[in-house]
């Protein structure tokens, strides 16, 4: 096999779990084959370099070997090779991830009590009538 379809291998190289879900990343532009967006029946080669970006993390892959079935996680892993520079950035990124600080602590105060609720909802009524008239009284 000689040349197989982008979609069908990354399907077989275990980076999306359906053909289904491959089929959109490359429909979105979510991976590229040599530095060109491509579509899901591009005829993929060994050699060929493919960029993958899942969410904020981006992996560069260059083809090692084609496969039409899709086997186990081991034997996946010896379709392709990262590059050093992809594996770099990509736990680069993790690290910074761990050390962000949590979301939740940002929040001042959590939801509001029913004083809260009853003080905001007395703030909202309003007596329509001497406010927004829409009669002609003077």
């Amino acid at each position: 096999m000689e040349q197989l379809r982008l979609d069908k291998w990354l399907w077989a190289a275990r980076f999306y779990k359906t053909r289904t879900l491959a089929s959109e990343a490359i429909d979105k532009g979510r991976v590229q084959v040599n530095g060109q967006v491509v579509k899901p029946a591009r005829e993929l080669k060994a050699g060929d370099s493919v960029l993958l970006r899942n969410g904020p993390i981006s992996r560069t892959v260059t083809v090692l070997a084609l496969s039409d079935k899709r086997g186990p996680a081991p034997v996946a892993a010896l379709l392709y090779q990262e590059t050093e520079d992809s594996i770099d950035k990509r736990l680069q990124a993790a690290e910074q991830r761990r050390l962000a600080p949590e979301p939740a602590l940002s929040l001042s105060q959590g939801r509001p009590t029913k004083r809260d609720r009853r003080a905001t909802e007395q703030l909202r009524q309003h007596d329509w009538d001497e406010r927004w008239s829409a009669s002609l009284k003077t």
